[in-house]
């Protein structure tokens, strides 16, 4: 069946960098359009970034542009979210979506605090 499994997350100063990964399986992952969400108790999951299956073509949610990069392997089965110069209110729960078929990821806990 399908699978996401997220990893990467943990307790990072302001100003600092992380790297996720989401590693896919059950499904054919290069034709997919691949995302990552967050989420803060509370408030709802907000979108972060996509990726199409090629690699092609990104977007971004505006308050990560210029911050945070997603990227694929296509032979590794697996989606990434560089993030760099992070912030307090980047902290959340980040998730992995399989955007077409509303899949998700277990989530990764990302903390910012000095």
């Amino acid at each position: 069946q399908v699978q996401l499994v997220e990893s990467g997350g943990g307790l990072v100063q302001p100003g600092g960098s992380l790297k996720l990964s989401c590693v896919a399986s059950g499904f054919t992952f290069g034709i997919y359009t691949m995302s990552w969400y967050r989420e803060v108790p509370g408030k709802e999951r907000e979108f972060v970034a996509s990726i199409s299956g090629t690699g092609g073509t990104t977007n971004y949610a505006e308050s990560v542009k210029g911050r945070f990069t997603i990227s694929r392997n296509n032979v590794k089965n697996t989606v990434y979210l560089q993030m760099n110069s992070l912030r307090p209110e980047d902290t959340a729960v980040y998730y992995c979506k399989l955007q077409s078929r509303g899949i998700w990821g277990q989530g990764t806990q990302v903390t910012v605090s000095s």
